[in-house]
């Protein structure tokens, strides 16, 4: 990792940030955008070491805190150091999360509530923190993590659906709620990407042929690509962009989810 990414411009300069799950994946692939667009960043992580770690590549922009985003008060302090710190807050990016697999029959209850909490309670908790800093900066942008996964089902997986579910509409609440005090406040909604939190499946050769097959682009997504569009949504760019799920998923939901009829007809695609 290195101190800056190279190419990306200036369209943070002199913004603050706070982005949780920075330790690593997304977070830490936003961390670096977020340096190498102007920004000086807040890791946050539950793996302190890991934050301390990321912040510690890009020298007096970045520093770093270890909290459990489950927790309002430590969530409240997390706001308070990017405040002290830096001098305000511009941007925070509510990205920490876990999933959990099991039917609704065969979910334990306590794995369902983890889900909730890390991946929907802690999200409203960053935002109910972070409003009040936005608008005295005379406002901002949030940017959620979502998924496609909040967008429509998936087998096996229904706590991290509900989640990411109610991670969205939240977002559209909050938009409308908050627009009058120039906060801005959009999810990013990834298919399937290369982290920890996929490590199984970035690692079976199984799940990379079903992504092969079932993605139009024949892959998973990468961090820093799920990066590029937090950057947007954080930016001026996006400035009239309000309460927007921004899907970066390969082409997934671009379809219907029926069979590839062009491969089965064996007429464009007679190798597949």
């Amino acid at each position: 990792m290195t101190g800056t990414t190279p190419g990306t411009g200036s369209r943070l300069d002199d913004r603050v940030a706070i982005v949780t799950g920075g330790a690593s994946g997304i977070g830490r692939a936003t961390v670096a955008r977020f340096v190498g667009e102007g920004a000086r960043v807040l890791v946050a992580d539950l793996d302190g070491e890991g934050a301390a770690a990321v912040a510690s590549a890009f020298g007096d922009a970045a520093t770093s805190v270890q909290v459990d985003v489950t927790n309002y008060s430590a969530v409240e302090a997390m706001v308070a150091q990017a405040v002290e710190t830096f001098g305000g807050l511009d941007v925070i990016f509510n990205n920490a999360g876990i999933s959990s697999m099991g039917r609704v029959d065969e979910l334990d209850i306590d794995a369902w509530q983890r889900v909730i909490d890390v991946d929907l309670t802690a999200v409203f908790y960053g935002c109910k923190a972070a409003v009040p800093a936005l608008r005295a900066r005379g406002g901002g942008a949030i940017v959620n993590t979502a998924s496609i996964s909040g967008l429509f089902g998936d087998w096996g997986i229904p706590a991290y659906n509900a989640a990411k579910g109610g991670v969205m509409n939240l977002t559209r609440a909050l938009a409308a709620d908050h627009a009058r005090d120039n906060i801005r406040v959009n999810a990013v909604c990834p298919g399937g990407v290369e982290t920890a939190m996929t490590d199984s499946l970035v690692h079976s050769r199984r799940a990379q042929a079903q992504y092969e097959r079932l993605v139009p682009q024949a892959r998973m997504g990468r961090p820093e690509e799920i990066a590029s569009a937090v950057a947007f949504l954080a930016s001026d760019d996006a400035s009239y962009v309000n309460g927007h799920g921004l899907v970066v998923d390969g082409g997934v939901t671009a379809t219907t989810g029926q069979p590839n009829f062009s491969a089965l007809a064996e007429r464009w695609w007679p190798d597949a």
